[in-house]
């Protein structure tokens, strides 16, 4: 039995929560060992779990790549941030990709938006392919989304904000249209996390996350996680979780939950200083083009402001610099407090250049078409301070864009006769 044999089911919301955000991050999922009373759950190592009597587990675990307690609670915390009946973690968000992707049958076809993260896009056009599931891309989606639909769509996939150009995607617009036809919606909510966007409320079926980012938060676990509201898609996917295995250590599991409690407080420092950050960019005369969410400027603004928290912007922003690849690089080098490498949402900022790095492997043509130009450089600011921050990547644009010119200048100068 695949979703695709089924139509869309009304989703089952569960009831608004009693508490906040903040309360839910701290305690959702976190039950004081019965035992000894520890306020923060023990590491369940085992890998099986006794039995009284044959098929008679003496708790409600048998084999950990079944279901572990540490795995188990860190969903039972994602499904109340989620606002979500159940959620699922894998041992990584291209895990959780897959493991979506391979409950669809073979023939059938999904709607992607054309800027999705390089490792979704290298599993839509290589591994998916390849499993007998073709996938349109498609960059105006919310337009577009009726003419791509045909008899064989029973997917289609967004990232709100898109990775790298932060472009916003209207969800309830898209899932209205995709429902209309019985088409599931999943949302990638990576680059938001649940404390700034909860899209299950929009309507969409399945959120994704790469746990790797914003809701581990330490740079220091690889995981994914799964939330949705369907008793059917609980059914199905818990199925592939166990029978494909690709699941999450109790250690990381552990450790994911534990950077989880102080998301909320990280989220928002993240998203006030990009705030600062994207102004000084957008002030710069060293820069061609922000993109931020939370900016006036960017054109999805009232998208943000409906979907978002408050209307924050989060962690996330990109630009295009004057100078070209070659200036894009040099800035990556040149900051200080910023660190050159891969990845977002940990405490720490980040600075990349993704048509180099994250996106290297898409087509340049269709990374272009998308806005991926090759002087696009990918900011995730951390928790530091907005000063130092904001600082660091004014010094960081001088160098980049301005001494080469000096440089340049003075190499042409003749000596004395």
């Amino acid at each position: 039995m695949t979703f695709s044999d089924h139509p869309i089911e009304t989703p089952v919301r569960p009831g608004s929560p009693v508490h906040g955000f903040g309360t839910l991050a701290v305690h959702a999922g976190s039950p004081h060992d019965p035992s000894t009373g520890a306020v923060i759950e023990p590491i369940s190592l085992s890998t099986t779990f006794a039995q009284r009597a044959v098929g008679e587990p003496v708790g409600a675990f048998e084999y950990s790549r079944s279901s572990n307690p540490n795995r188990e609670n860190f969903e039972k915390a994602v499904a109340a941030l989620e606002h979500a009946k159940y959620a699922l973690a894998f041992s990584s968000g291209s895990a959780t990709t897959a493991v979506i992707l391979q409950s669809l049958a073979a023939g059938s076809h999904v709607i992607s938006i054309s800027d999705v993260y390089g490792g979704t896009h290298r599993y839509f056009t290589q591994v998916a392919k390849a499993h007998g599931v073709k996938v349109t891309f498609t960059p105006e989606i919310e337009s577009d989304i009726v003419r791509q639909i045909t008899p064989d769509t029973k997917l289609v996939w967004i990232e709100t904000p898109s990775n790298p150009t932060l472009r916003l995607v209207d969800i309830r617009a898209v899932a209205t249209q995709a429902h209309q036809h019985g088409i599931l919606v999943v949302v990638d909510n990576t680059f938001l996390s649940p404390y700034v966007q909860n899209p299950l409320d929009h309507g969409a079926d399945i959120v994704v996350h790469s746990v790797t980012k914003y809701i581990n938060g330490h740079s220091d676990v690889v995981m994914g996680v799964a939330a949705f509201n369907s008793d059917e898609m609980k059914q199905r996917l818990s199925f592939l979780q166990n029978a494909i295995g690709a699941v999450p250590s109790a250690f990381d599991s552990w450790l994911a939950h534990r950077g989880l409690k102080t998301l909320h407080l990280r989220a928002r420092e993240a998203s006030t200083n990009a705030t600062v950050v994207a102004a000084a960019l957008e002030a710069s005369p060293h820069v061609i083009a922000v993109n931020y969410p939370g900016a006036e400027s960017h054109p999805h603004r009232e998208i943000a402001k409906k979907q978002h928290r408050n209307g924050m912007g989060g962690g996330m922003l990109s630009f295009r610099i004057k100078g070209g690849k070659s200036a894009a690089e040099k800035f990556c080098q040149a900051t200080t407090i910023y660190t050159l490498a891969e990845s977002l949402g940990g405490v720490e900022s980040l600075v990349e250049v993704p048509s180099s790095m994250t996106h290297a492997g898409i087509p340049k043509d269709q990374r272009e078409a998308v806005g991926v130009f090759d002087d696009l450089v990918r900011l995730s600011c951390g928790v530091e301070d907005a000063q130092d921050l904001k600082n660091d990547v004014l010094q960081a644009l001088e160098k980049a864009v301005v001494w080469p010119k000096i440089t340049n200048g003075l190499n042409g100068i003749s000596g004395p006769a």
